[in-house]
């Protein structure tokens, strides 16, 4: 059986280390191949608790061997996410295009005889992944390669013929290790293939390149996403084949929507752009990741006191969590409720400005900040400001008087408009001492309440009510 860590190795208990490394270091490895999403923004968030948690080392590095799928270059958008996250790293940025380790590890392998050269095409491969699942069977490598006699490669190799290097799997072998949330995985290394370590570009794998990184920047303990626990398995072979200690794993529950399914970008809040847009706060996001799948008796925490009470000592294991972005608008609304009001007038103008620019151009600073104050309460996320001030911005819309109206109800509808519109600008210029009467406007509620189904009629009846202290009407 291959060798393997074991429980009392790993456990993480009262600032424990696993066997062979000598301080805590944890790692954020993204691909700029797309925008953050909330799986690997809840990765991040871990990791740097962790970090900070145990007195360790929250390295950054930026995984972009592959060229071709590279969205984000030179991970500018990934380190302006992190700094807006205030999730700051202490080692990095390091970028793998960069390094050149890779091919001395390569080497050592080939010294050991621990991989071959792999000549299948692409093409071969796909054919027998169809011919292995038609006849049902387990889509894996057939070895076919591993068989080839040395003049057979030096055949290929004298015609060019492209190839990738493949580690070769003993699946006679069992292997086993701990995971922090899991505890001890074992696994039939029968049902494992042999994986390439490189590409037919010579470039070099996410499994062998992150590897190698882990086991030169000495990772203690791998916190990442429990879709990634077959590499796992494939990985720790190679710590094996290098001679190297194994880290701890934790393998993080994977994020679903409300159906249970994995969370997409079909979902609001999939990815971190959604969430900035749509005016949520860095303190609300990462505080839900941060408490997401535990039990807190206080849920509304700062990275620094969550650095403090999340316990890692205890873990329970599921296979996956909710996304409930109801909690995580409660979260954002008490964090709302926590800035001063110059500061959430600095965080709204961006929101008002482009729903009513010429509008906003003409008020003055005070008064943006009277409007705002006055709306503050209700706001759930920095974009609900340009819904909650538009009594003030926009006449509301009105496609005509019911039909059906007695001539006095008429009549008294239209006055209530007219009101209307003389008490919402005078509220907001001077809430206090507006002169519309308040016996008016609470006699026209109670008998216009029937014939008021606009949601902008609604909104403006509300905060006339609620600033002239007038009971509102439902």
């Amino acid at each position: 059986m291959v060798p393997h860590n074991t429980l009392n190795q790993n456990r993480l208990s009262q600032g424990e280390l696993p066997a062979g490394f000598a301080t805590v270091r944890v790692r954020f490895a993204p691909s700029p191949t797309g925008f953050m999403h909330l799986g690997n923004v809840r990765t991040a968030v871990l990791n740097y608790l962790f970090a900070q948690q145990k007195n360790g080392t929250f390295v950054l590095r930026i995984e972009d061997t592959d060229a071709e799928r590279n969205f984000d270059v030179g991970a500018k958008q990934i380190l302006a996410d992190l700094a807006w996250l205030g999730l700051t790293y202490t080692e990095g940025p390091y970028f793998q295009s960069q390094r050149a380790e890779y091919q001395a590890a390569l080497q050592m392998l080939i010294a050991k005889q621990a991989v071959y050269r792999c000549f299948c095409s692409s093409l071969e491969l796909e054919q027998k992944r169809a011919l292995q699942i038609a006849l049902h069977l387990a889509p894996r490598y057939d070895r076919t390669c591993a068989q080839l006699s040395d003049a057979e490669i030096q055949t290929k190799l004298a015609a060019n013929t492209p190839f990738i290097w493949r580690f070769s799997v003993d699946q006679t072998q069992q292997i086993s290790f701990y995971d922090l949330a899991k505890g001890e995985l074992q696994f039939d290394l029968k049902h494992f293939s042999d994986f390439p370590l490189t590409r037919q570009d010579h470039s070099f794998t996410f499994i062998f390149a992150n590897l190698v990184d882990d086991i030169l920047m000495e990772i203690s303990h791998v916190l990442r996403g429990d879709d990634h626990l077959t590499n796992t398995v494939n990985q720790i072979l190679l710590y094996h084949a290098f001679g190297k200690p194994v880290p701890l794993f934790w393998h993080l529950p994977l994020i679903c929507n409300s159906a249970g399914k994995k969370l997409s970008k079909r979902d609001f809040g999939f990815s971190l752009v959604d969430l900035q847009k749509a005016g949520f706060l860095p303190q609300a996001i990462t505080n839900y990741l941060g408490i997401l799948g535990a039990s807190f008796t206080e849920e509304i925490l700062p990275l620094d006191v969550l650095a403090q009470t999340a316990n890692f000592d205890q873990i329970h294991s599921a296979g996956q969590i909710k996304y409930d972005v109801k909690k995580l608008e409660w979260l954002n609304h008490k964090w709302l409720g926590r800035l001063s009001i110059p500061d959430l007038v600095e965080l709204c103008q961006p929101y008002l400005t482009a729903a009513y620019p010429d509008q906003v151009a003409s008020l003055t600073p005070a008064l943006v900040s009277k409007l705002i104050q006055l709306v503050h309460t209700d706001l759930i996320k920095l974009s609900d400001i340009v819904p909650q001030t538009k009594f003030y911005f926009s006449r509301p819309a009105f496609t005509g008087l019911p039909l059906g109206l007695t001539p006095e109800l008429r009549e008294l509808f239209q006055a209530f408009i007219n009101l209307l519109e003389i008490a919402i600008p005078a509220c907001a210029h001077s809430p206090r001492s507006s002169r519309v009467e308040h016996s008016a406007i609470e006699g026209c509620c109670g008998v216009l309440a029937n014939y008021m189904p606009p949601a902008e009629l609604l909104s403006a009846l509300q905060t006339t009510a609620r600033t002239l202290n007038i009971p509102a009407k439902s």
